[in-house]
């Protein structure tokens, strides 16, 4: 399976998850929805802060030139959200999911979908 199709059936096909994105660990996307406008910056970015929950506490986190508030974090996900939207991100051995979620979507719904398809990329290694 291509890494789109895993955006294309897996994440944005659910109807939970509005934009989706997977990365390698240097911010290079493999694979995003139609139209999500995040960077390699920016990946690149997050990865980096995932040790330092307190810098996501203090900056927020960026994704799509949208500034989120930072929730919460564990050494593998990171919560954030802006009003009734969020971001859920997932990291893996050798990937970063990205998934955006709004309203009347809970960032419960979006976590489900999200870590699923992580918890599966982790246990074929990567």
């Amino acid at each position: 399976m291509s890494w789109q199709s895993y955006v294309d059936d897996q994440l944005i096909s659910t109807k939970v998850i509005k934009s989706a994105v997977i990365a390698g660990h240097d911010g290079n996307i493999w694979a995003s929805s139609a139209g999500f406008a995040v960077t390699a910056e920016e990946l690149k970015s997050l990865l980096g802060k995932y040790a330092s929950t307190e810098q996501m506490a203090m900056n927020g986190i960026m994704i799509g030139g949208v500034k989120y508030m930072f929730l919460s974090a564990t050494d593998r996900v990171v919560r954030a959200k802006k009003g009734t939207s969020g971001v859920h991100c997932i990291k893996t051995v050798q990937a970063l999911i990205v998934c955006l979620y709004e309203d009347p979507v809970v960032p419960e719904q979006a976590a489900t979908v999200t870590e699923k398809l992580g918890e599966y990329l982790i246990s074929v290694g990567y």
